[in-house]
């Protein structure tokens, strides 16, 4: 008669089953997620788990939840948009990692949202910031400024969404997973051709080196394996260096590190004497007041932003030069 075969103890179960942020982490690639929003999902979690002295969250629900967000609003006096990405989170482990339904949240303190208009620069401050830039950063601002992008989806740009001979620049894969086009300005395609044939170079030293290839969204590298190898997929503004994928483990050329362009206009925010909060995304806002001063209409401005609604761009209306919502003071007639 033969043996029965050997149970596994709980010991061997529990060394076997994957930890519960690293579960988190799978459940979040299998989705999609972009990895600044799997880190962030992350800290919350951690977040969550210390709150409540390091009980698994499995042992918690609703309630436990409620206390959590409320201290964010109360104790942390953390801003609206700040608790709902907790929320999101929490709500993202219970439904997607531990498959458990928490019931309605109906006790918790909501921070209050913030309705502040964005920061917008004159045309000759953007002048300004952008001569105290140089080389690449300079470039970059001026992609900014000319086209409205947003700072990781113009640091995430690749050589086959440029389109010259169209004047124009595919964003992929912006807010919201979608994507969209933009103008490129007719001034910069002479200094970013003069930029890409600096960033061909490199690239061929890399091909020379057998380095990887670079990243590819999704199944696109089982799919093409070869795709990453290709001009046409490098990244426009590449890193000087190669660094580990924290994915994979691979070690590659990334794209440049977003935080040196926000060094350096703050920088240049500084030495130009502007006394305004401008960072990278002050461009965009600008881009978009300009345009409405200018006289074009609201809905194409909405387009080449791409905002889902065309309330979000109404916002620019009420910071456009024209003093409260464009009535003229009786001081000046």
């Amino acid at each position: 008669m033969s043996e029965p075969a050997p149970v596994l103890d709980s010991v061997s179960q529990a060394v076997q089953k994957p930890r519960l942020l690293d579960q988190v982490r799978n459940r979040l690639r299998v989705k999609h997620y972009a990895l600044r929003t799997e880190e962030a999902y992350v800290d919350w979690i951690k977040r969550f788990i210390l709150f409540h002295d390091k009980r698994h969250p499995i042992e918690m629900g609703t309630p436990e939840v409620e206390a959590f967000l409320t201290h964010l609003a109360v104790n942390r006096n953390v801003s609206s948009s700040t608790q709902n990405q907790a929320l999101a989170a929490l709500l993202f482990l219970y439904k997607e990692v531990l498959e458990v339904e928490l019931t309605w949240l109906e006790n918790v303190t909501r921070a209050k949202p913030s309705r502040r208009l964005p920061v917008v620069l004159t045309r000759g401050e953007i002048d300004r910031i952008l001569t105290m830039l140089e080389g690449t950063h300079q470039l970059m601002g001026k992609l900014l400024y000319g086209s409205g992008m947003r700072l990781m989806e113009l640091v995430r740009l690749r050589i086959k969404d440029v389109e010259f001979t169209r004047r124009e620049i595919v964003v992929r894969s912006g807010k919201g997973g979608k994507d969209r086009v933009t103008m490129l300005p007719d001034t910069l395609i002479a200094p970013l051709q003069e930029h890409l044939v600096r960033v061909q170079l490199l690239f061929e030293q890399d091909r020379a080196a057998d380095v990887p290839g670079v990243y590819l969204p999704h199944a696109l590298e089982l799919k093409y394996p070869n795709a990453g190898k290709e001009w046409a997929w490098q990244w426009v503004f590449p890193a000087r260096g190669l660094s580990r994928d924290p994915r994979s483990d691979i070690t590659r050329r990334h794209h440049t590190d977003e935080q040196a362009l926000q060094r350096a206009i703050k920088r240049a925010v500084q030495s130009s004497g502007i006394a305004k909060p401008a960072t990278p995304h002050t461009f965009r806002h600008s881009f978009a007041t300009h345009l409405l001063e200018a006289g074009y209409d609201i809905r194409t401005v909405q387009e080449l932003l791409g905002h889902k609604d065309v309330s979000t761009t109404q916002v620019y209306t009420h910071v456009l030069n024209r003093g409260g919502h464009g009535v003229r003071s009786p001081l000046d007639r």
